[in-house]
């Protein structure tokens, strides 16, 4: 009798999550005993696949010398960090069943065909029990990931609310040092904390199925408002004209929203990822937003506020961690919080008070 699916999911989750525990101490060997910051940084620049993905599996890691390494390398990076102006960094996402990998692999080749160099950093959901991932998305885009332009890594979200993974704004650095001048981050799918994803790209794309007006009442209207493109997919076969008609109900919808930041309006268009038509109207809405923001100073200032925002979710992390280190029993600590809260010993309000008493900083 074969495994219920649930277990083989869990199972393939977990060896992902050692997979990845291994991949990490190897690069921590490697780090220690003979390559330097600059030289890792180097091997990046000049297009070493090896040197990239690992630096991005130190961006999941939350360990403490694994952030210091990174840091290292990215500071390495520093002096042609010019180039990423150049960069277009492009967020997707979708109601589930809309065919993200699909379209993705089709708008990858459309990119690629014109000259540029594509990454796909695509999010995968990380399992609230075992912690582990499935990872499959390189498998999805198996056409994409064979080109020598194109380079797709999956990454766990490891439970990080917005759609996208802890360390995803580094590894899109990463891959612009590494050349690639479009760096796609498809997420997990839609849903109110999606809209994370706006403060790490530079547009903003969200695919929607043919389904007609009540399927508006079903999107979160925070998306809807951070979208700058909405792609109606799957205009195909029967859905044709379905697909038609809900594109044309999601633009009259989008007249009764505020003016968007950038001063465009938002672009309803209709694609068939599986018949590859219509990707090449998405590219070049894209390029002429990229155009129309660089042009009036939007796409420069909405980098700087990203930015920003990355150091405060920084400085707030490290802040976090600091505490955890604050003394020598905190691990213990911890370890009996938890077990008084889930003996229903503690409420967890009160445990929480107490370890943030017993981490707070002292007085200066």
């Amino acid at each position: 009798m074969s495994e219920p699916s649930f277990q083989k999911k869990g199972q393939s989750a977990k060896a992902s999550e050692a997979a990845r525990e291994d991949a990490l101490h190897r690069i921590r060997s490697a780090q220690s005993t003979r390559r330097s910051p600059e030289a890792w940084a180097a091997a990046i620049q000049k297009g070493d696949r090896d040197a990239l993905g690992q630096a991005i599996t130190l961006t999941e890691s939350s360990r403490l010398e694994d952030l210091k390494i990174l840091t290292a390398v990215l500071n390495a990076l520093t002096p042609n960090a010019a180039t990423r102006t150049a960069s277009q960094r492009i967020g997707i996402t979708g109601v589930p069943g809309v065919g993200k990998s699909t379209f993705i692999e089709a708008f990858g080749q459309v990119l690629l065909n014109r000259g540029h160099r594509v990454a796909v950093l695509a999010i995968d959901p990380s399992s609230a029990r075992s912690g582990g991932s499935l990872l499959g998305d390189k498998t999805r885009m198996d056409g994409l990931s064979k080109q020598a332009s194109a380079f797709v890594r999956p990454s766990p979200t490891s439970t990080n609310l917005g759609g996208v993974a802890r360390g995803t704004y580094e590894a899109i650095l990463l891959c612009e040092a590494a050349g690639f001048d479009r760096v796609i981050v498809e997420t997990v799918g839609v849903g109110q904390s999606e809209t994370a994803v706006r403060d790490l790209t530079d547009a903003f794309l969200l695919l929607m199925l043919p389904g007609g007006g009540d399927e508006l009442q079903g999107i979160k209207r925070g998306i809807m408002e951070m979208a700058d493109l909405l792609v109606v997919n799957k205009d195909d076969g029967d859905n044709r004209p379905l697909a038609r008609e809900t594109a044309s109900q999601y633009q009259q919808a989008l007249r009764l929203f505020p003016p968007n930041p950038g001063g465009h309006t938002v672009q309803v268009q209709s694609t068939s990822a599986l018949e590859k038509r219509g990707i090449e109207h998405v590219a070049n809405a894209v390029d002429g937003l990229i155009d129309q923001w660089s042009q009036n100073g939007w796409f420069e200032s909405q980098r700087q506020s990203q930015q920003l925002r990355q150091l405060d979710g920084h400085v707030h992390a490290l802040a976090r961690i600091a505490r955890w280190n604050a003394t020598s029993s905190a691990a213990d600590a911890w370890s009996r919080l938890q077990r008084e809260v889930a003996a229903n010993e503690r409420h967890p309000l009160d445990a929480a008070q107490e370890w943030s008493n017993l981490t707070q900083s002292p007085a200066s």
